[in-house]
């Protein structure tokens, strides 16, 4: 069994893989990882893991692990099934790298476009010859309602709202200008893609999938565990 942990922006994601499936999921808060890691390990006989994180890792659970398992932490050198051609690959958030395993694998030979909408959207593209060159960062939901609130004196801070047709309202603008401006947004980068590239096969993926996927006029793979799949993918690679 293949254990996968994914310390994101705001919570942590931890995976059991049995066979190349999913066979668990939880999603925690940062402060119980060692304790919930340390009653997998008990539960489960795990052999293999792989720690994907955007911030710094607890020394014991490093230290764990290595002594349960062989131990992959994702960084910039691990070795990736797809030919990485960013500038600046030591700058490359490791959840990027993943999501674009997960296109290697589950996508082989054919234009893909990942979008994964969580604390910020990003956009990263693998073309047909498994050729990765980078894509879009930009704010996610939850980060412009914060940044409205914050940078202004009576803007009051909101938390997402289905689909406003017209702002009648300062917090029904407040949705209509994050919400719409987000939908309209991601589908102006899908039409930018399908016009320069054929057969574009496009994933969304990240905490606001569900959400999201209804509102897009584009045809998509809605996959909220893109990028777990691709962490795996990863270990297994170099295992």
């Amino acid at each position: 069994m293949n254990l996968i942990i994914d310390i994101g922006n705001t919570r942590v994601k931890i995976a059991v893989f049995k066979d190349n499936n999913l066979y668990s999921l939880i999603k925690i808060q940062p402060d119980t990882i060692l304790t919930d890691v340390t009653s997998i390990l008990k539960k489960q006989k795990i052999k293999n893991t792989i720690i994907s994180s955007v911030s710094i890792i607890d020394l014991k659970l490093i230290s764990l692990l290595k002594k349960k398992t062989f131990l992959i932490v994702l960084n910039a050198a691990t070795k990736t099934p797809f030919i990485n051609l960013y500038k600046t690959p030591k700058t490359l958030g490791v959840d990027r790298i993943a999501l674009m395993a997960a296109a290697n694998n589950q996508y082989t030979n054919k234009n893909v476009l990942v979008i994964d909408a969580g604390t910020c959207i990003t956009y990263d593209f693998l073309n047909s010859k498994n050729e990765y060159f980078g894509g879009a960062i930009a704010p996610g939901i939850n980060m412009k309602y914060k940044a409205m609130h914050h940078f202004t004196a009576k803007l009051p801070l909101l938390t997402t709202k289905k689909q406003i047709v017209i702002g009648n309202t300062t917090t029904n603008a407040m949705h209509q200008g994050v919400i719409n401006g987000t939908v309209y947004e991601i589908d102006g980068v899908i039409n930018h893609y399908k016009n320069n590239n054929d057969n574009l096969t496009i994933v969304l993926t990240g905490g606001d999938t569900i959400f999201l996927a209804k509102l897009l006029k584009s045809s998509i793979f809605a996959n909220p565990n893109f990028l777990l799949e691709g962490l795996n993918h990863i270990l297994n690679y170099n295992i």
